[in-house]
């Protein structure tokens, strides 16, 4: 990897390579894929050859004071070693194809009624500023709310370097524990909404048939002006095959609503393609790359204690109010932490 990196960082300073925008980007984007494990690669053999000069002095030191300072580097330089060898190996981990796609994000009201509408509210205001804080863009590509506050179901496309490698292991239901506004006797509801995040597919790697498709128009119904219930904006489209149904309405025209649908049914159709594939694999891998399984409890959110659960790491933080105000990192990066550090027992159990 090291000769590669080496090989494509001389190629890119060739003249005829210079004026060739498309094989720029082309060795670009291959120069930075490998660079971060080239780089820790350099870190290890540099360390080991520090510790190595260093045993070498503890063996020569005739002098206590001496002795116990080369020690003391070796320890430091031993840790040292640990770390950046956990490092290169989590790097050559093989990597998910899908974790710089963008995302469709759907979320829905599960048990509960209208508490489980606001929650879910809650919960999509709380991804929505995460992604506002990696510096993500977010576009509602289909509403379906209360009109008193609450979501039935959001579908939404969150476009942004690596927003499925941080949001991919976040799909399941999610449960909130707290006493309700409308709730006089102070007894604690439990509800739930389900998260669905699914890789959006390029156009190349779905192919759909249009003869698949049935696709119907109706009025749009909620907040739109006077177009509303006048025009036949609104699109349905059912994927034959699979059963799939997509809408769309939050534009006036229906040539953009029907390019949403198309965009979310893709996706849909990309998620079960690839759960298909994961079928084949071992029940722990497909875990850890993110089946997007929505009937396992995956997390509790209890307002009373300001505490949140996540039951498959098994960790609790404290923080509720950070966290629904987009605050997702110590969480996300625990998850993320979990589940490389499976990959690698699983690797080192084929070896």
């Amino acid at each position: 990897m090291e000769k590669r990196f080496e090989e494509v960082t001389a190629e890119l300073g060739k003249p005829e390579v210079v004026s060739d925008p498309a094989r720029i980007q082309s060795l670009a984007k291959v120069r930075s894929e490998l660079e971060p494990v080239v780089n820790q690669y350099r870190e290890l053999r540099t360390t080991k050859g520090q510790l190595k000069e260093t045993r070498q002095m503890l063996a020569e030191a005739d002098e206590a004071e001496l002795e116990a300072l080369a020690q003391e580097e070796i320890d430091r330089l031993e840790k040292e070693l640990e770390r950046i060898t956990e490092a290169v190996r989590l790097h050559l981990l093989p990597k998910d194809p899908n974790d710089e796609r963008n995302v469709l994000l759907e979320v829905r009201a599960g048990t509960g009624g209208e508490e489980a509408a606001l929650f879910a509210q809650e919960v999509f205001r709380m991804y929505s500023l995460y992604a506002e804080r990696q510096g993500w863009k977010v576009q509602v590509m289909s509403l379906n709310d209360t009109g008193i506050g609450g979501i039935k179901e959001v579908v939404a496309l969150i476009e942004g370097k690596g927003a499925y490698s941080r949001l991919k292991y976040e799909s399941g239901v999610h449960r909130v524990q707290r006493v309700p506004a409308t709730e006089t006797s102070g007894r604690i509801h439990t509800s739930a909404v389900t998260v669905a995040v699914l890789p959006e597919a390029d156009d190349v790697e779905v192919d759909v048939d249009p003869k698949d498709l049935r696709i119907d128009t109706y009025c749009s119904s909620g907040p739109g002006g006077q177009s509303v219930n006048t025009t036949y904006s609104a699109v349905r489209i059912t994927h034959a095959p699979t059963g799939l149904v997509v809408t769309c309405q939050d534009e006036k025209s229906q040539i953009k609503n029907k390019a949403k649908a198309m965009r979310v049914l893709r996706s849909r159709l990309y998620d079960l393609a690839r759960k298909e594939q994961q079928d084949q694999i071992a029940s722990e891998r497909k875990g850890q790359i993110g089946s997007g399984d929505r009937s396992e409890k995956i997390r509790t959110y209890n307002f009373r204690e300001g505490r949140v659960t996540d039951h498959r790491i098994h960790l609790t933080l404290h923080q509720l109010s950070s966290i629904l105000d987009g605050n997702l990192d110590t969480l996300i990066d625990a998850l993320v932490t979990h589940y490389q550090t499976e990959k690698l027992k699983e690797a080192e159990a084929t070896v």
